[in-house]
């Protein structure tokens, strides 16, 4: 009888089989598709030799994971020397850099105030940072530092457009917006300011970095340290019931809570079960991928330095953008995410070539496509771009579900980010995640904190395993 089966390879069920193989447990890992990875696979969609990540592409919680620094899964990030760009329509752009003061210093053309108030904001946790993290990052429990975050939750539970409103008058303001919309919630709703926060805060604290060869290589890290303390893993081998799975003593799920439901069947209570049914899952994504004969001609050249650059030209359109998508409504200005990694990472594509990545949150389940719409409101900043363009692949919210079924209808971030679904996540339980059964536990995004490749959800539920089963 094994110790452990993990069913799905992500970041969070790699993290929990490691775990667990550390700990001196028999683990078997297996992934429905042919490569393991989950939202950190790297493949050659477009033309041969350009390799792009499918889903994830900047880490800045992947640096600062209190979960990767123990286990230092060695990998030497690549660190753009911009993180994030936000550029607007007469040509210049605001920047988030390492440098807070930096930071602050650039927004003096916009409003001076905006320099104090981004200060403000964010000194009291550069003290200590990676502490910081390290309670963000955990389960809701009693926190080793109250006050800190007590500090932190007056201003994060907030609407992130009342703290924009309130805080900035510039740039600062569409800068800070463009961080918080990394929730795909409504930023009118309670709670929206805290990603703006954590983000903003991760750029200064260890930046935004991209993992060199792809974020295939984070996944592949995690499986030379789960080989390395004797475990295995088994793809192509989709689970659809507990009767599939070898004789183990404990179960681990890196799927969604309506996965976890159907594959468990009788062995969950109904009652259980029907909360798992009730988790709600947030607006999808449209994406594209890129091949281009060279780098993205931004007419900004702060862009042409970053790994991360937002199109959403000011604080109102971003707010409506992502209020259009909670509602089931298509927008004709999006707000748009665009990587470009082959700037840092020159594996990622022939010499003298480049590799582009942006998507747009979308309606769940939306199967419009939104192309022409992509390029064309890159090709407004960047005039040229088009012309660069030697191949694409687009993805629907239909395609990225395909991919990897943990995103129902698009939903690349384990479920919606709504405050309340965030506090019981993804039922009320003291511990999220165990289940009713003692031999069944949840360690996917579903899961505190959520999503993000970080690996904390794995590796929490693998604990709780450890506690459980001693």
């Amino acid at each position: 009888m094994l110790d452990a089966v993990v069913i799905g390879s992500g970041p969070n069920g790699l993290a929990a089989a490691v775990t667990l193989a550390k700990a001196g447990r028999s683990v078997l890992v297996l992934e429905a598709e042919p490569t393991i990875g989950g939202g950190t696979r790297t493949e050659e969609v477009t033309l041969p030799g350009f390799r792009h990540d499918v889903c994830s592409a900047i880490h800045p919680l992947g640096i600062l994971s209190p979960f990767f620094r123990e286990l230092d899964l060695g990998i030497a990030w690549a660190q753009p020397p911009v993180p994030l760009a936000h550029p607007f329509e007469d040509g210049h752009a605001a920047v988030l850099l390492r440098d807070m003061d930096e930071t602050a210093r650039r927004f003096g053309g916009s409003a001076v105030e905006d320099a104090a108030s981004w200060r403000e904001m964010f000194a009291p946790y550069m003290e200590d940072p990676h502490g910081f993290f390290a309670a963000v990052l955990a389960p809701i429990r009693v926190p080793r530092d109250p006050f800190l975050l007590a500090r932190f939750g007056m201003t994060a539970l907030q609407p992130a457009t009342w703290v924009a409103r309130r805080s900035f008058r510039g740039d600062a303001r569409a800068l800070f917006m463009g961080c918080a919309a990394h929730s795909i919630v409504p930023l009118d709703d309670i709670g929206t300011a805290s990603f703006g926060m954590v983000l903003g805060l991760a750029a200064h604290a260890a930046g935004w970095p991209v993992a060199p060869g792809g974020s295939q290589t984070i996944a592949n890290a995690l499986v030379q340290r789960l080989e390395e303390h004797g475990g295995t893993i088994e793809t192509g081998r989709r689970v659809r019931s507990l009767a599939e799975l070898p004789a183990s003593r404990a179960v681990l799920f890196d799927v969604m809570p309506r996965q976890l439901a159907d594959i468990a069947g009788d062995a969950l209570p109904a009652s259980y079960k029907a909360q798992l049914r009730r988790f709600k899952h947030g607006p999808g994504i449209f994406k594209i991928d890129w091949a281009l004969d060279g780098p993205i001609p931004w007419t900004a050249p702060e862009c042409r330095e970053a790994g991360t650059v937002h199109l959403g030209s000011t604080f109102e359109e971003i707010a409506a953008s992502e209020r259009a998508n909670a509602d089931g409504r298509v927008t004709d200005k999006p707000f748009m995410l665009v990587a470009q990694q082959s700037l840092f990472d020159p594996t990622r594509a022939p010499a003298g070539k480049h590799t582009g990545w942006a998507y747009c949150h979308v309606p769940n389940g939306s199967t419009v496509d939104h192309t022409e719409l992509l390029e064309s409101r890159i090709e407004r900043f960047a005039p040229g771009f088009r012309d660069l363009i030697l191949a694409r692949k687009t993805w629907n919210t239909a395609d990225v579900e395909a991919h990897n079924a943990s995103y129902v209808g698009g939903d690349i971030g384990g479920g919606s980010n709504a405050l309340l679904q965030v506090i019981a996540r993804p039922a009320l339980r003291w511990n999220e995640y165990t289940t009713p059964n003692p031999r069944l536990f949840l360690c996917s995004a579903a899961t505190p904190p959520g999503g993000g490749v970080h690996g904390m959800c794995g590796w929490e539920a693998a604990k709780a395993v450890l506690r459980a089963q001693p």
